[in-house]
């Protein structure tokens, strides 16, 4: 069973956790040691409710040593909230570090280098270590480079802009020229085949990012009924080992990795896609030209040192690619 480490409980989680354990509020007072009224004010007050460390602390607790139905429920309860819970496998690698990329200002996470189990099969392969995106390229994020290098906007986009109801939805209808251009322009690079499937994986080759479990609810696919793209940071119980969102579902991601001359490799699934198409593992790939509205893409780095020799985010300069459509 996955756990899940919440980042800053608030009422809204503590409410979620004292549901998800069938406990009435008397009952969940008495196990943290705290009176019935405080627990009855920390949710009412919900999100607003900031709770001190060491309450905080009986909480962890209480969430990990749950029994595991009690966590799915607490998974299903909180999922899709606006405050931070990402996914805890006893195999994971904490979360290192995640910094900002001086090339375009985005949020990026390291992967260390190391040997991980990739394929359904479980072969062994070594990674150098990389930074990668923590969440797809989003309308908001693309548009500083539309305006930076006078890029063809996406075709849905209205007179050039992106409906500010999308601002933090995976950018789609970008082809894979266009989304390498976008690598070029912040200093940065598609991911290679092996790097995006240790990000989205781990290093023990889980089936899923959050593990080995199939549920819908930690993931934006044709089974959740959605019908469009979500907001990236969405999925928090669904993160992968190294806190990477949105590597299963949501769009489909264009990697640098050629299948054949004019083909490049897709990873993930998309809110088109049936769950089973979406494990990590899965290889699905398209002509560099191909254009749709479930296809998006981040980035990787070598490093978080800026690249002199590469145009930088803010830049005028022009990059060269063909990505209308």
């Amino acid at each position: 069973m996955t756990g899940v480490l919440v980042t800053e409980w608030t009422g809204r989680e503590t409410r979620a956790l004292r549901v998800a354990l069938r406990l009435t509020v008397t009952e969940f007072a008495k196990s943290l040691q705290v009176s019935t009224n405080m627990v009855s004010r920390w949710e009412k007050g919900a999100e607003e409710t900031r709770i001190r460390m060491g309450n905080q602390q009986s909480l962890d607790t209480m969430l990990q040593i749950a029994l595991p139905d009690a966590q799915a429920r607490f998974n299903a309860l909180v999922d899709g909230s606006s405050t931070g819970i990402i996914a805890d496998e006893a195999q994971s690698t904490a979360v290192d570090e995640q910094r900002r990329h001086p090339g375009d200002g985005r949020l990026m996470l390291h992967i260390p280098e190391g040997r991980f189990l990739a394929g359904d099969e479980g072969r062994s392969l070594y990674v150098a270590d990389f930074w990668i995106d923590t969440f797809p390229v989003t309308n908001r994020d693309y548009a500083t480079f539309v305006t930076a290098t006078r890029a063809k906007p996406p075709y849905h986009w209205e007179d050039g802009r992106y409906p500010e109801t999308l601002a933090d939805h995976p950018v789609v209808y970008v082809d894979w020229h266009a989304a390498a251009s976008y690598a070029q322009w912040a200093g940065k690079e598609l991911p290679t085949a092996r790097q995006w499937e240790k990000a989205a994986r781990g290093q023990t080759g889980s089936t899923y990012p959050w593990g080995n479990g199939i549920t819908f609810a930690k993931c934006n696919v044709r089974e959740s009924g959605i019908k469009a793209t979500t907001p990236v940071s969405r999925y928090r119980s669904g993160v992968s080992p190294y806190g990477v969102f949105d590597m299963c579902g949501n769009v489909w991601e264009w990697l640098s990795s050629a299948s054949e001359i004019g083909r490049h490799e897709l990873r993930g699934g998309a809110w088109t896609s049936p769950f089973d198409r979406c494990a990590p593992a899965t290889v699905n790939d398209a002509l560099a030209t191909m254009c749709d509205d479930d296809t998006g893409f981040r980035c990787v780095a070598a490093s978080m040192e800026a690249d002199p020799g590469r145009p930088t985010a803010g830049t005028a300069a022009q990059v060269r690619h063909s990505g209308g459509c």
